[in-house]
């Protein structure tokens, strides 16, 4: 029965393939039979709304309130872990927290009123969970961050890594039972998926490395138990690296046959994004090497899509470079993804889906911030911290600022979390 529907669905993607190519304003059916009411996807950006311990807080429903009304049709939150030990950064949510659960209702209830679906993006950091919030971070293998602000990493256990599983699942299950309609499941950005999946970072011998076959089982088996713990019904997403630009690492052939095995399991929606601490995105350096067909895209990954769109049925979604409705359009146009995913410009826009679905001239006004510190630049510390304070606003209900004024707004974040990751260990000790 399950593989007739996923036959049905890779037909009903392949009609639609075959017919015009899709607009921003037109819906998109995924494989669980949910209707998305247009083409772009408010990407995951982390709040940093929530207390130290990770409970939900009211400005998690005031922000998402108005994004509700930004135009997308998906939101897609930032991280909540599966495991409240091992944090991503401090002021993060624990999905699994008993004490989370009314909020977490009040922050799903906020898209039902304008038909806009909200995905928790669940995640697991491993080893790139920084010394401020965790000096014991676990990992598939010991093999060190080269970054100052992680420590080196212990090897975790068979019986700790069918555990973690468990997390997901349990996760997404109170996440459904909440009101959510849907997961994403964090595979990119040098977080533990990520680390399973690559060969550089996973070097073990058992049956969860080794192979393409065994450093898949981790991922695989994540997606299994959360689909059996919530239904066919429900929304399972992922995101996932395109490669991890890393010398013996997570290839791009890598990614794409992540992206068909994920597909034939019944995966509803793939994300491509990229870059990790330890190789961070650079649209002008070497981690993407574009034709010159292609050097006017704004996307960052629209080269690896074209790629991967012909070989599955999932939709496909791509962040990273939209910043207009002519750039989105044409990538639409183009066949290479099935949705837009857009993030910093909701954070200083949040109507930014409606203007550019009004708009075919709309762009926005996020830009570089820069310090004039190198190392903080390298870090892109100024950027994390602009959006994030404009995030905080929007919950607030204060009006966005235009302009970074100087360092401050990277001090201000550096200190809060700092002062936020100490009190992460006095609750987690």
């Amino acid at each position: 029965m399950l593989e007739t529907q996923h036959a049905q669905a890779r037909q009903f993607h392949a009609d639609q393939a075959s017919k015009d190519t899709a607009n921003l304003a037109d819906p998109l059916t995924l494989k669980s039979g949910t209707v998305l009411r247009n083409r772009i996807c408010k990407a995951s950006m982390n709040e940093a709304l929530a207390t130290p311990d990770g409970k939900v807080t009211d400005a998690h429903t005031s922000l998402y309130d108005v994004w509700a009304d930004s135009g997308a049709s998906l939101l897609i939150t930032g991280n909540m872990m599966v495991d409240g030990k091992h944090m991503n950064e401090p002021l993060v949510v624990d999905a699994l927290l008993d004490t989370n659960m009314d909020q977490l209702r009040k922050w799903a209830a906020t898209g039902r009123r304008t038909n806009t679906h909200i995905w928790p993006q669940l995640n697991h950091p491993g080893k790139q969970s920084p010394k401020m919030v965790n000096d014991a971070p676990v990992a598939p293998s010991v093999v060190p961050i080269p970054n100052e602000m992680f420590a080196p990493p212990r090897e975790l256990t068979d019986s700790e890594i069918e555990e973690i599983i468990d997390r997901f699942a349990e996760a997404a299950g109170r996440l459904q039972e909440a009101g959510f309609t849907g997961v994403q499941l964090h595979g990119a950005h040098g977080y533990l998926i990520g680390q399973f999946l690559s060969p550089h970072h996973n070097r073990r011998e058992d049956k969860w490395g080794g192979s393409f076959d065994n450093r898949f089982r981790f991922v695989e088996e994540v997606y299994k138990r959360v689909r059996e713990r919530t239904g066919e019904g429900f929304n399972v997403a992922i995101k996932i690296n395109s490669s991890d630009f890393q010398k013996g690492g997570f290839t791009e052939a890598d990614s794409i046959e992540v992206a068909r095995r994920l597909d034939r399991l019944g995966i509803d929606l793939i994300e491509i994004s990229g870059g990790s601490w330890e190789n961070p995105v650079n649209r002008k350096g070497k981690q993407e090497v574009k034709k010159e067909s292609t050097i006017k895209r704004e996307a960052y990954f629209l080269e690896y899509a074209e790629k991967v769109k012909s070989q599955i049925s999932t939709p496909l979604v791509v962040t990273g470079g939209f910043r207009s409705s002519a750039g989105m359009r044409q990538a639409l146009a183009s066949g290479a993804i099935d949705m837009a995913g857009v993030a910093r410009p909701f954070a200083v826009d949040p109507k930014f889906g409606t203007h550019v679905l009004e708009n075919p001239n709309h762009v926005s006004p996020v830009a570089p911030i820069k310090s004039g510190l190198k190392k903080i630049d390298a870090m892109a510390i100024m950027e994390i911290s602009w959006y994030t304070l404009q995030i905080e606003r929007i919950s607030q209900g204060k009006k966005i600022q235009k302009k970074a004024d100087g360092v401050w707004p990277a001090l201000r974040v550096i200190y809060r979390f700092w002062k936020n990751g100490k009190a992460v260990k006095r609750v987690r000790a």
